[in-house]
């Protein structure tokens, strides 16, 4: 039994394509995919009940042969169009992804209280200004994260890395420093709470003010202590946090069309009525913030959650769309939900009342000397009007929403829910933003709060910063008074955004290429304009200093500039070197016409280097980007080798366009995390991972051999196709030996390889036995386009069933002739589905074996469909046992391909 490997990389899985059905089921939806049609061997669907031995039942591959539907954009009339899985099917077990939107502090504890003040309608003016400023800002926002991958530091990374450290810098810093006072504002949140309960039972420690302090500090010390301590329980617990919080809701909006109580009613609650709609319609300003731009203040946090998507822009199959319509959604849902509850406050509560069940109107008083609405309906707080002493209603009771719901202690929960886990989701963002800037060393005396703790480099000392400014605004102990501070902070944030957008636009940078294309600079230059106003119009004196901070970080970075490889001047540099290097790279499109294989390939040893490189050369030379890569050891010379021009050097000798990237880490899973996320640059960058064979996988430990497989669904997450090669000589870079960090490529000879020789007429025989999106056949083609590989004959095999072999056969010529790829040869293997010779193997599938043994033993080159193995289901040893068994013993190089089920091949012009 073998056991999971600790890496220290991403856990790539949390980020995988959804699907269309659970590939556990097997029940298939009209149209959709049936997993029934599809099981572990090679040949036509259904053609064999069962391909593998009983021994192995539940290892199957999901794999399908190739079909027409799967390239095809119409369908067949009567007849069901077939799909191929997709790549999460094939290698994934399904798992349940949510989507969380929590709803803060502000919608429970000061949205009615903001109606009160500001009226229903100054209030809906509020919540829909707040939307269009964030509305503009995650416009702004799609097109910066779409501009580049995106790893962690949040806003920062996403400013800098895309436009360069001047703004980024000033960004990273208030953003870090506005989530470090957000701890402070959803803690006193929560202690404001407990607070107002340990008052009404009677439990009081000093007085209110000192009672929220204590509560607030002993709170965010805990919170602290669970940062620091580990967040794996984190997503399930916000899971849980998201469901309580939707059960609020409900118990809400069913508390406001039940019947009023005289308990009730004597705190301001008469259910729906239209003169208190109409009452509560306009505006009644009271007290110090009683103004517009005083609610605003208060309100805007409440909107401030639009940057999470970005975050994981770098992580989403498909960031184009993905993050604005995450994005704008969440603002969509968020606004009608803030008009709701503000519309049915509005015309439920009252906004004074005593709650005294005695302050009920006799029938003899007179109606001209009841003050308020709710002398209509039976009721005279005329008393604690007019000494202004009321303690309940709309307008002095924070906690109106708990005593409208039907269920009140539901409120509470939702209330802790919701401040408790954006507090801690603040208290963990601001430290590692923070950290981000520190490690890029922009400014004088911050590196101190950069130094990461532990195998996920955890920046404790940032923690520590970030807590001890979350303490000094927590003893403000006043939510009024935090919440504007925040909101001068996050504007200044979003006019930078904005005008980073606009900046970008305006000066046509050549770095500045997003996919997202739905953004306008004029309109980011409106949200600029408009972010910059609101703040002045806010706190005048707060907005000078902000940008103040603003200008002072700017010109220190303009004066001292940083010694950093990125930005967007670095961007075009580098873009240019791209194009010098790789004449053709203006083919990276997204289009499946425009489709090159971009190779990033474990070079892994000096030993293995050649053959790899001179394979993948002959399909990247003059057409695509091809980028040599390294896992070392870490060693106290490692990251200089790494980054030694000795590399190139050794690449221009053998006269290989290729870039180098070379990566320190203590395990080569990890390593290639890294690789497979960060190479590139932009558009530019790898989709097909290429690597060496795991001939040793029999000797070597289970847990080497879970890690080396994991590579490969490390890969398929990130969409990349997988090239492994194989050769009889053998060929491995499973382990990041010291070899990696100790060879010097200037001394290192020029070996020849098979892949440098003219292959004269030869065969490439390609066995494309199951559909990875035509990957397998067009990496042949591409090697019959170099001369040494012209008079090279393709032979293309595929399985079908005996009495079907010659209608097989036509099925495939005629596909390929709409693919104009040339190849002309097609063999229909029956024989693939027959038991293995006795005494050779105990498997079915190894049979393949003996089919290549008797094809293609002469052949230049075997290139074959790579079966997938199930995550979670196929263990990584029996999973390479198969690719052993499959490719052992053969006298020509092999190499095991598999795209990542999207078309690369297409036969429509457009």
């Amino acid at each position: 039994m073998e056991l999971p490997v600790a890496s220290d990389g991403i856990q790539l899985s949390a980020y995988r394509p959804s699907i269309p059905l659970s590939a556990a089921g097997g029940k298939a939806t009209p149209g959709g995919y049936d997993e029934s049609g599809y099981h572990q061997c090679y040949g036509d669907v259904g053609s064999v009940a069962s391909c593998g031995s009983d021994a192995h039942t539940g290892y199957e591959t999901l794999d399908s042969p190739p079909h027409y539907d799967f390239y095809a954009n119409t369908e067949v009339w009567g007849r069901r169009r077939r799909f191929r899985p997709s790549l999460y099917q094939l290698h994934a077990n399904p798992e349940i992804r949510c989507m969380l939107n929590i709803w803060g502090v502000i919608l429970y504890l000061r949205l009615p209280w903001i109606t009160a003040q500001a009226g229903i309608g100054l209030t809906w003016v509020i919540i829909l200004v707040s939307s269009c400023i964030t509305g503009i800002t995650g416009l702004s926002t799609s097109a910066i994260a779409t501009n580049g991958k995106v790893k962690g530091g949040g806003t920062y990374f996403l400013i800098s890395r895309s436009l360069g450290p001047e703004l980024g810098g000033s960004i990273g810093l208030i953003f870090a420093f506005a989530n470090a006072v957000a701890v402070a504002m959803h803690t006193v949140g929560f202690a404001e709470t407990v607070a107002d309960l340990m008052r009404e039972n009677g439990a009081v420690m000093v007085d209110r003010t000192n009672d929220i302090r204590i509560i607030g500090i002993i709170t965010v010390t805990c919170l602290l202590g669970i940062s620091m301590a580990g967040m794996a329980w984190e997503s399930k617990a916000q899971v849980l946090f998201f469901l309580v919080i939707m059960v609020s809701f409900a118990s809400y909006i069913v508390g406001t069309i039940m019947p009023a109580s005289p308990q009730k009613q004597a705190k301001g609650f008469f259910s729906y009525k239209a003169d208190i709609f109409t009452t509560n319609f306009v505006p009644n300003w009271r007290g110090k913030e009683g103004s517009f731009f005083g609610m605003f203040s208060i309100f805007f946090p409440s909107a401030t959650g639009i940057l999470a998507g970005a975050n994981i822009s770098g992580d989403l199959k498909n960031p184009t769309v993905a993050i604005p319509r995450g994005t704008l959604m969440a603002i969509f849902l968020t606004t009608i939900s803030y008009i709701i509850i503000t519309a049915t406050i509005g015309s439920c509560v009252v906004r004074d009342a005593s709650g005294l069940l005695n302050d009920t109107s006799s029938p003899n008083s007179s109606r001209e000397d009841c003050v308020g609405l709710a002398c209509h309906y039976g009721w005279d707080f005329s008393e604690c009007i007019n000494n202004n002493t009321c303690t309940y209603g709309m307008s002095n009771y924070y906690q109106m929403m708990s005593m409208v719901s039907a269920f009140g202690p539901l409120i509470t929960a939702g209330i802790f829910g919701a401040t408790l886990s954006s507090a801690l989701a603040c208290l963990v963002s601001a430290p590692k933003v923070f950290q981000c800037l520190c490690k890029d060393k922009l400014y004088p005396f911050i590196g101190f709060f950069g130094k990461g703790y532990g195998k996920n480099d955890e920046p404790l000392r940032s923690y520590l910063l970030a807590y001890i400014i979350a303490v000094c605004f927590i003893l403000i102990a006043e939510l009024n008074t935090i919440a504007p501070i925040i909101s001068n902070f996050f504007l200044c944030s979003y006019a930078l955004i904005n005008f980073s957008c606009f900046h970008a636009s305006i000066t046509n940078s050549p770095g500045w290429r997003p996919s997202f294309r739905f953004y306008s600079k004029w309109l980011s230059l409106l949200g600029a304009v408009c972010c910059v106003v609101i703040m002045f119009l806010l706190t005048w004196w707060a907005a000078l200093i902000a940008f103040g901070v603003v200008f002072l970080l700017l010109g220190y970075t303009l004066y001292k500039k940083p010694d950093v490889n990125w930005g967007s001047s670095v961007q075009a540099s580098s873009y240019n070197i791209a194009l010098n290097q790789c004449v053709s790279l203006n083919h990276v499109e997204e289009h499946v016409k425009n489709y090159r294989p971009q190779c990033l390939v474990l070079t892994g040893p000096p030993s293995s280097r050649p053959a790899l490189v001179d394979l993948v050369s002959c399909f990247t030379k003059s057409l695509s980007l091809m980028m040599c890569a390294n896992v070392a050891d870490p060693s106290p010379s490692a990251v200089e080798k790494a980054s030694s021009n000795s590399h190139v050097t050794w690449l221009n000798q053998r006269k290989v366009k290729s870039f180098y990237r070379g990566v320190v880490a203590t395990e080569l899973r990890s390593g290639v995390n890294v690789l497979l996320q960060g190479a590139g640059l932009g558009r530019i960058k790898p989709n097909v991972l290429l690597m060496g064979f795991k001939k040793d996988w029999h000797t070597d430990t289970a847990e080497a051999a879970h890690s080396y497989i994991g590579i490969l669904h490390d890969a398929f997450d990130l969409q990349y196709g997988v090239c492994m090669l194989r050769m009889r000589e053998g060929l491995d870079v499973s382990r990041p030996s010291q070899s990696h960090a100790t060879v010097s490529l200037e001394v290192e000879p020029q070996p020849s390889t098979v892949f440098q020789k003219k292959q004269g007429k030869k065969t490439i025989d390609v066995y494309w036995l199951s559909d990875d999106g035509g990957l397998t056949l067009l990496l042949p083609y591409l090697l019959t386009r170099r001369k040494r590989w012209a008079r090279c004959k393709v032979r293309v095999f595929v399985g079908g069933q005996t009495d079907k072999k010659e209608e097989k056969r036509e099925e495939v010529l005629a596909l390929l002739k709409k693919f104009r790829l040339g190849f002309h040869d097609v063999e229909v293997l029956p024989d693939i589905y027959q038991n293995p010779q006795p005494g050779k193997y105990s498997l079915r599938q190894i049979r393949l074996n003996e089919v290549l043994q008797d094809y293609s033993r002469e052949a230049a080159l075997i290139v074959i469909t790579m079966p997938v193995g199930r995550r979670g289901v196929c263990p990584s040893t029996l999973y390479l046992a198969w690719l052993d068994f499959l490719s052992r013993d053969l006298r020509p190089p092999v190499l095991l391909v598999r795209g990542n089920q999207e078309n690369v091949l297409t036969f429509y012009c457009q």
